[in-house]
């Protein structure tokens, strides 16, 4: 049998699984909890309220083998070429001193500039600093504002606010009780070419000239992988942070494009970030697949779109200080796994990405839980929560957070049934619960990580590529062809009608 028929029959057999409510798989297997509950890095992952039951396990670890699962994460560790597309590795792990020798050495050699960087603002080298303006976008921008929100709650060392959208309201909003004079801008571009971050860094250093500031370009840093665009620019050889072409947006925090946090939160803070991460990447990499967090969840996923033809999976973090965590893993999951082919540029003939949305703990229920419990639709649910919270002001309302998170996933499961249709609850609607001792640097570090790996084994068993993104390029450039009055004849009567009306 070949590799292809190999995976064809694998996926063909958990497509035909017939599987038993969830309480019914808690009553047959009496060692549920210890196959479905996994502990790592300091956080707890249960995906006991699942329908992943043991014979199904054994058919996706059978997927898993198919499709060459480990040799696929060994190229990852090993700074192989992973991203065919493109011609590149992914060297992510790197940054967290867990990919290959070399990759190690340069991701070291990058950071310790970023250190003596910051140390240098930190001693007031660049004058006085109060504030950081990032501006990036994609991951670039989401990546230090989850963070620094998470994790910056107590207070931070230097106020951050990040700017990604192109709109003048983004731009006036971050910009309110700034001093031009004590605010470091912080420019993110891989390329240094993206149109928005070049044209929100344009407008800053026009906010900065209009204050009185004699050069503005003094008071930015850029943090790109193409260092000779950021010169061009006019950005001083000693403000660049370069960092590796290898290292896609959506996983740059762990790169040169963290020194905002570094910066807002403490070396130190950035240092256990990157520690948690590099704990989750250990036991991804040495964890058997039957006890690795990452392709357990993976397995769950994959077991809802490909079986249950689940559409969406939705995220609810009870913690307030995690109130950014979905629309970060928005783009990591839906830019990374939203394609139609694999990587060899074969046509998919099954779905891809779940859609991701989700919400804030108790806000959400009085929303969109109607949906999850009585709606038509099966939405996999993963609740996020903390068992500490040493800022609570109130330690009761932490415990009824808890509370809450948790009768949701039961209530989930098991229903209710009533003589009035309009009142009964069906049950057997899966969720599954990450439960975090604490949220630090180290924890949440460990988080992101889990989430990139989960994404990652999703794209292996797939077949498909998850570190390109070329589905945002089309518009972009559709956006700057549409501006010149020749090239518009060429669109559709509608899209013209609308320029018309907008008095383009």
């Amino acid at each position: 049998m070949s590799d292809s028929d190999s995976l064809a029959a694998a996926w063909s057999q958990i497509e035909e699984f017939e599987v038993p409510p969830i309480e019914a798989l808690f009553a047959a297997e009496p060692d549920r909890l210890d196959r479905l509950v996994t502990d790592a890095a300091g956080i707890r992952f249960d995906w006991s309220k699942t329908h992943l039951e043991r014979d199904l396990l054994d058919a996706f670890e059978a997927l898993a083998s198919a499709a060459d699962l480990e040799g696929k994460r060994r190229a990852l560790f090993a700074g192989e070429v992973v991203n065919p597309s493109e011609g590149r590795a992914a060297t992510h792990v790197a940054e967290r001193g867990e990919g290959a020798g070399e990759d190690n050495r340069i991701a070291a050699m990058l950071r310790q500039r970023m250190r003596s960087l910051v140390d240098a603002i930190e001693a007031e080298a660049f004058g006085e600093v109060d504030a950081i303006l990032h501006i990036g976008i994609g991951g670039s921008a989401l990546g230090p504002a989850l963070a620094v929100d998470a994790l910056g709650r107590g207070g931070t060392k230097l106020e951050l606010r990040t700017l990604a959208n192109i709109d003048g309201e983004a731009m006036d909003e971050a910009l309110i009780g700034l001093d031009p004079g004590t605010t470091l801008v912080v420019a993110v571009s891989k390329s240094f070419t993206t149109t928005e971050t070049l044209a929100n860094l344009e407008s800053a250093l026009e906010w900065l000239e209009g204050a009185g500031i004699e050069d503005p370009a003094a008071q930015v840093v850029a943090v790109t992988a193409n260092p000779d665009k950021a010169i061009a620019f006019g950005i001083d050889e000693t403000r660049i942070l370069p960092f590796a072409d290898s290292v896609g947006g959506r996983y740059s925090l762990w790169s040169s494009v963290g020194v905002s946090i570094a910066l807002a939160l403490g070396w130190d803070a950035y240092e256990a970030m990157l520690e948690g991460a590099a704990a989750m990447d250990r036991h991804f990499k040495l964890a058997p697949l039957a006890g690795n967090a990452p392709v357990i969840a993976a397995f769950s996923d994959l077991y809802y779109t490909q079986n249950r033809h689940a559409e969406t999976r939705a995220v609810f973090a009870y913690d307030e200080r995690l109130r950014l965590l979905v629309p970060y893993l928005q783009q990591l999951v839906m830019e990374s796994n939203g394609k139609g082919v694999t990587a060899n540029g074969e046509h998919l003939d099954r779905p891809t990405s779940a859609i991701l949305w989700g919400g804030v703990g108790t806000d959400a229920q009085h929303a969109v839980f109607q949906l999850l419990h009585q709606g038509s639709h099966l939405v996999p649910v993963e609740f996020v929560a903390v068992i500490e919270n040493e800022d609570s002001q109130d330690p009761r309302q932490h415990r009824q957070l808890l509370l809450n998170a948790f009768a949701q996933g039961a209530a989930l499961m098991t229903g209710r049934d009533h003589d009035d249709p309009a009142r009964a609850y069906p049950g057997d609607r899966p969720s599954a619960t990450i439960l975090l001792e604490r949220l630090d640097a180290h924890s949440l570090g460990a988080l992101i990580a889990f989430y990139e790996h989960r994404t990652f084994v999703e794209a292996a068993l797939l077949g498909i590529n998850p570190f390109d993104q070329f589905g945002v390029e089309l518009g972009k450039e559709m956006a700057r062809a549409i501006d010149d009055p020749e090239a518009r004849e060429g669109f559709d009567t509608s899209t013209r009608a609308l320029m018309e009306k907008a008095g383009l």
